[in-house]
Parts: structure tokens; sequence; C-alpha cells
């Protein structure tokens, strides 16, 4: 599974941060979120779709293997 913001949506919610900590960082300039890494280790897979689920923008963009 791999995981992208797309930073023309995301407002800084930062609710996928809350969700999956280990999963997204925040940017100390404007709070927008991005991917630790664009290829989400299985054990963090759940949580990374709940993120997407609540990004209130859908900026959270999963593509599936």
């Amino acid at each position: 599974m791999k995981v992208r913001v797309d930073q023309g949506r995301c407002q800084g919610h930062t609710l996928c941060a809350m969700i999956a900590p280990d999963s997204f960082e925040l940017s100390d300039i404007d709070g927008s979120s991005s991917p630790v890494n664009e290829v989400v280790p299985s054990d963090q897979e759940e949580l990374v779709r709940e993120a997407a689920q609540s990004c209130p923008e859908q900026a959270i963009l999963i593509e599936e293997d």
C-alpha cells in the first residue's frame, strides 16, 4: 500500500497525524501533512486508512498494492 497527501487540498487539520502519528508528519511552516514514507508498513495500514477516511478535505490518497 502506498500513500500520498494532495498538498493542494490539505488544510492542516492534523487529524491524520493524531490517528497515525508514525505515518504522517506535519510541516512546521503551515501545518500541512506529508507521509513519513510513501510505502506504508503493513502494521500501519489500518491506521492510514482510518486517517484517510477522517480527513475533512479528502487529501489523503491511498494506492493499494
